[in-house]
Formats: structure tokens, C-alpha cells, sequence
């Protein structure tokens, strides 16, 4: 089994609580800042580096790293959860409808919570969740299909 050392993650993982293993070391590695992946993508680029690395293995490390602020997990509506290294920031997500591609988009307003509902209701308010749903570039382009005539034109 190949050792995955990053000192920053080992340091991170013991400040959030968690004992520092393998399988986390690999989870923190398997995903870039800017990506946001499902389980089993995860899960697949753990097992290039783990081989032998159960899924269930993977599910527990990426709950555990979620529970304790090092990923965060983003569940757009109609489509499967996906993980995230940034964190601690106020950001907000584009995704796409047609093939359910997601980008991190920064919130205008800057500070955490960036909207106020009018009551609160008592609640003490620490983050708002925006989603912005459309079309990505690739998929709001035109299809480059060539056009057949029509039977009977010229």
C-alpha cells in the first residue's frame, strides 16, 4: 500500500478531532479545491492510490471529514450529493441542469450570512445556501448537427 503523507492534512485532521489514517489522507488527496465530486468518484481515484480501500471505507471518511468542517457536502436537488475542499468561506454554486456540472460562484455581499430573511424567527443565522440553476456553457451551445433538407426541397 502506497503512503499518502501530507503534513498539512495530518495537521488539519487531528485540529478537527480525528485520528489521521489512510483512507482520510487519501479522501483529502483525492479532491482538488476546485472539484466538486460524488462518492464514487472519490471513492475510484482512493482506490488508484489505496487498492483494497472498501466504498464503505470511503463513505465513513468522507462523513467524518464532513462532520468535522475539513469537506463539505452539497446536495443540489435532482442529482447525487457531491463533496468539496473549500470550506470556512462564503461561496455559493452554479449547477447545471442538463448535465450537473457544478462551479463555485462568490457571494456578492462577501459576509456570512449573505441574505437576512425579514423575521428570523429566533434563529441565530451563520450561512445562507444559494444555488444558481441554468445551463453551462457546453450545454447552452448550439448542437453542431447538420441540418438534412426536408424531402421534396431544394
Amino acid at each position: 500500500m502506497p503512503h499518502i503523507h501530507d503534513s498539512d492534512a495530518d495537521a488539519a485532521i487531528r485540529r478537527a478531532g480525528l485520528r489521521v489514517t489512510e483512507t482520510r489522507r487519501a479522501v483529502l488527496a483525492a479532491l482538488r479545491p476546485d472539484e466538486h465530486l460524488g462518492a464514487d468518484d472519490v471513492f475510484a481515484r482512493v482506490r488508484d492510490a489505496l487498492p483494497g480501500t472498501s466504498l464503505q471505507s470511503v463513505y465513513n471518511a468522507l462523513g467524518d471529514l464532513s462532520g468535522a468542517g475539513l469537506l463539505r457536502r452539497i446536495e443540489p436537488a435532482g442529482h447525487p450529493g457531491r463533496y468539496e475542499r473549500r470550506v470556512a468561506d462564503n461561496h455559493h454554486h452554479l449547477v447545471c441542469r442538463s448535465c450537473g456540472r457544478i462551479e463555485d460562484v462568490d457571494c456578492v455581499i462577501g459576509e456570512a450570512p449573505c441574505l437576512q430573511p425579514d423575521d428570523t424567527r429566533g434563529f441565530v443565522l451563520d450561512t445562507a445556501d444559494v444555488t444558481f440553476w441554468g445551463l453551462c456553457a457546453a450545454c447552452a451551445a448550439p448542437a453542431d448537427i447538420p441540418q438534412t433538407p426536408t424531402k421534396g426541397t431544394r
